[in-house]
């Protein structure tokens, strides 16, 4: 039996307590984050009781970023972030720019130095994606355009984020902070030397690791060994995230995305996600447990003005932010609240940034304990945020002509032009989303000439739906004015094929109570969603896993049935 079991106590204990405080978290409707939050504040060393290994849940901490950047990287998309560029981009950089102002006054004016206030207010500017993830899964607006906008947007403070990280450590010295290397070289010959690594690191893993890593996935997969596809996916992760690191000098978190990125290129990505997946669940909850240990509670007894005030920035401050630059940049208010709600809160990357600062000496020990605290509370109330986003809508619509403005403005795309066919104004189809599912049933109803109207909420797209020649209006379908401008009150069917569940039943209440006559199509990816549409709204309902069963079935029984 080892005299020294440090380890096992750390990730037992870790583990174990998590599990508890993450049960009672999930039955209090809570994240499950909170509970493992919670679990590293009770084994941290500013608690009575038990102390975990402090070194080793850092170490383990660096696994879990490794393996939560890596899946960050297998889930991104290209191409669904050019979709959403021209909001998710300037959404993104404005928004961090204003909370990083207002986190760094809030640091100014309590007397830090200009580098603990840049680096405190970087931390408030950036959301967690894995709460956001979750949040928008469970609400079923995770395939939905707005959830789109929302993922695309922290996709872009992620990016950013990690910008900082490589430029933060050669940049300490000129804000007041330990230079890291001995030597003090000029500040530009060090900022070029990162940048030149950080791009050689880039390029290398664009150029050869695309075409690298998912030939050694294709091969190890022709072995049939399951254990050996998931040791190669968890490899890569980590050892690329180490090699790039002790290489180019850049981190573990830049290291580990790309890893996902170039695993992304390979047809077995959607496999090695999920092979991945309970072992990077499982890091993940030491990495919050880890941060746990570094929050002082005492910080919500000894400073609560301050915790008070860190919370109103990213709650409220990021919050309106976001909403002004989303309204301004003309997308409906539902978006804009939606959008809002996913940004009042903050994770990972504030914490591995708050890390950072400290052992470079720019953020004092309290800003970390205050951006902990902030991050728990935070965490904690965003699902109400999310729930209050539809009383709050019918709120505002009802007693503000601002609102209603708002959702009426004039704007050439939410409504047919003049010169619309007939054809398009009466016994026609309106489609309401033209993603995936809608592309395709668009090209059917084109293929049998079945004129129709699509009704979608990305500008760009209606734009370019028009310049083809289609009928398109821009807007929510949940809003009656977009359906009014799409003619349903004279059309033969309404399609929702849009996965939002929260707005489908106001959908079919609006077309109804325009056309009573009208017949309905809806897509469900819920078994349970599916049965009660199709008994409370009386619609036809599509359920993804179904269809695809009695389509696979039709194809086996064509070749195996008898003659």
């Amino acid at each position: 039996m080892p005299h020294s079991v440090s380890l096992i106590n750390t990730v037992a204990a870790g583990l174990g307590l998590a599990l508890v405080l993450g049960f009672l978290a999930a039955r209090l409707r809570l994240p499950a984050l909170v509970g493992y939050l919670l679990a590293g504040v009770i084994i941290g060393p500013f608690t009575p009781g038990f102390v975990a290994d402090a070194e080793i849940a850092a170490q383990l901490a660096e696994i879990g970023v490794m393996l939560l950047m890596f899946g960050v990287g297998l889930h991104f998309s290209l191409d669904d972030l050019l979709a959403v560029r021209k909001i998710a981009l300037p959404g993104a950089i404005v928004q961090m720019a204003v909370a990083t102002l207002l986190g760094g006054a809030l640091a100014t004016w309590w007397g830090w130095s200009l580098g603990g206030a840049l680096v405190f207010g970087l931390a408030l500017s950036v959301a967690s994606t894995v709460v956001l993830l979750r949040a928008l899964e469970s609400l079923g607006l995770l395939d939905s355009f707005t959830g789109r906008i929302a993922v695309g947007w922290l996709v872009v403070e992620d990016l950013a984020m990690v910008l900082v990280l490589v430029l933060l450590p050669p940049l300490a010295g000129v804000m007041g902070g330990k230079t890291a290397v001995a030597d003090a070289a000029p500040v530009w010959q060090t900022l070029g030397l990162t940048l030149l690594q950080v791009g050689g690191f880039v390029v290398l893993m664009l150029v050869v690791g695309r075409r690298v890593f998912p030939w050694i996935l294709w091969q190890v997969t022709r072995t049939g060994s399951r254990e050996l596809f998931t040791l190669c996916v968890v490899a890569a992760a980590v050892s690329i995230a180490f090699a790039s690191a002790a290489l180019f000098g850049v981190s573990f978190a830049l290291g580990a995305f790309f890893a996902g990125m170039v695993m992304r290129e390979s047809e077995f990505s959607h496999r090695a996600a999920q092979e991945s997946l309970p072992l990077r669940d499982a890091f993940a909850v030491l990495f919050f447990v880890s941060v746990g240990m570094l929050f002082n509670p005492a910080v919500l007894i000894e400073r609560p003005l301050q915790v008070l005030a860190v919370v109103g920035v990213i709650v409220v401050g990021k919050s309106v932010a976001a909403c002004a630059l989303v309204l301004l940049l003309r997308y409906p208010l539902s978006t804009a609240l939606t959008v809002s709600a996913s940004l009042a809160q903050i994770g990972e990357f504030s914490f591995i940034l708050a890390a950072l600062g400290v052992s470079l000496g720019l953020l004092p020990a309290e800003g970390q304990s205050l951006l902990l605290a902030g991050a728990l509370i935070s965490i904690a109330t965003n699902p109400l945020w999310f729930s209050l986003i539809g009383p709050l809508q019918k709120w505002l619509h009802a007693r503000s002509s601002l609102a209603r403005s708002l959702t009426l403005r004039d704007d050439p795309l939410a409504e047919l032009p003049v010169s619309t066919e007939a054809k398009y104004l009466s016994r026609h189809v309106v489609l309401v989303g033209y993603g995936r599912v809608g592309r395709r049933i668009a090209a059917e109803l084109a293929a049998h000439d079945v004129p129709f109207v699509v009704a979608e909420q990305n500008r760009e797209l209606v734009e370019k739906l028009r310049a083809e020649g289609l009928a398109a209006v821009w807007g929510d379908a949940a809003d009656p004015a977009v359906l009014i401008q799409a003619h349903v009150a004279r059309a033969r069917v309404l399609v929702v094929a849009v996965a939002d569940a929260m707005n489908v039943r106001q959908m079919i209440e609006t077309a109804r109570t325009l056309n009573p006559a009208i017949e309905t199509v809806i897509r469900s990816h819920n078994e349970e969603e599916a049965r009660l549409l199709s008994e409370e709204v009386e619609a036809t309902v599509f359920l993804g896993e179904h269809e695809l069963a009695q389509s696979m079935a039709r194809a086996v029984l064509s070749r195996a049935a008898p003659a």
